[in-house]
């Protein structure tokens, strides 16, 4: 089962969309993460620039590495049509793990 967890805003500043992201919603997606039956987590964030990669593929890896065998990856999208779609292919692709993904319009 893969839960979607999706924070629509976060600061503009990459520096500040980060430490937001870690003191508003880390906690709330490690106990997602702890819920019995739960096989895949994706957290859904919203478009950035490329200064936000870094901790975008730190937060997916990291916690892929800590809640194993569970699944976590991060998007990063602002159309429902992308969120859409790249939802759709991470719920088919069981390989696919401690990833992040941005949506490029």
């Amino acid at each position: 089962m893969q839960e979607v967890f999706e924070i629509e805003a976060l600061p503009e500043s990459g520096l500040a969309a980060s430490a937001a992201f870690y003191r508003h919603y880390l906690d709330r997606a490690q106990t997602l993460l702890s819920r019995e039956g739960l096989t895949s987590l994706a957290i859904v964030l919203p478009a950035a620039g490329q200064d936000e990669n870094g901790w975008r593929r730190s937060l997916a890896r990291d916690l892929a590495r800590a809640h194993t065998p569970a699944r976590v990856n991060v998007i990063g999208a602002d159309g429902a049509a992308a969120k859409a779609s790249m939802l759709a292919y991470l719920r088919d692709a069981p390989g696919v793990t401690g990833q992040y993904l941005a949506a490029h319009d």
